[in-house]
Parts: structure tokens; C-alpha cells; sequence
């Protein structure tokens, strides 16, 4: 189980289990996180994540959507 955001997430680039980053964390909320997509990202990945809503400045992302949390980044699970 991946532990829950903290303050010191913010600003970390979140990315798939691919690489490809969607986007990085604005503010965080005990298991919840807003991110701030990125401009290339696409309409398939938005879908996955249930950002189909577009126009929105951020987004939600929980932890149960999370494989890891690094010193620098954040990467998704292998099957979103």
C-alpha cells in the first residue's frame, strides 16, 4: 500500500508505469492529491483516470491510483 501524500509531494511530476508524465502535484490531502495536467495529455489517459471533465485547472489523484512515491516523481499504476 503506497502511503499518503504529504506536503513535500507537491511539485513532484506524476508519470505512468510507461514514463509519459501527466502531469504535477499542486497541493495534497491525506490520500488524495490535485494535479495539474500537462498540456500533451491525452484523452485515453484522461478517461483512465476519470479527468474527462477538461477545463479544469487540477484534478484528483488518489493514492489507491499510485504504484510509488519517489524523491522526484510519482508513477501510476501499471494498469491505469
Amino acid at each position: 500500500m503506497t502511503r499518503n501524500f504529504r506536503s513535500e509531494d507537491e511539485g513532484k511530476r506524476v508519470v505512468t508505469a510507461d514514463g509519459d508524465e501527466i502531469g504535477t502535484i499542486e497541493n495534497t490531502s491525506g490520500s488524495m492529491a490535485h494535479v495539474k495536467p500537462s498540456e500533451s495529455l491525452s484523452q485515453s489517459v484522461r478517461r483512465r483516470l476519470g479527468w474527462a471533465e477538461e477545463g479544469e485547472d487540477t484534478y484528483e489523484l488518489r493514492t489507491s491510483n499510485v504504484d510509488s512515491i519517489e524523491s522526484d516523481e510519482i508513477m501510476l499504476k501499471k494498469n491505469l
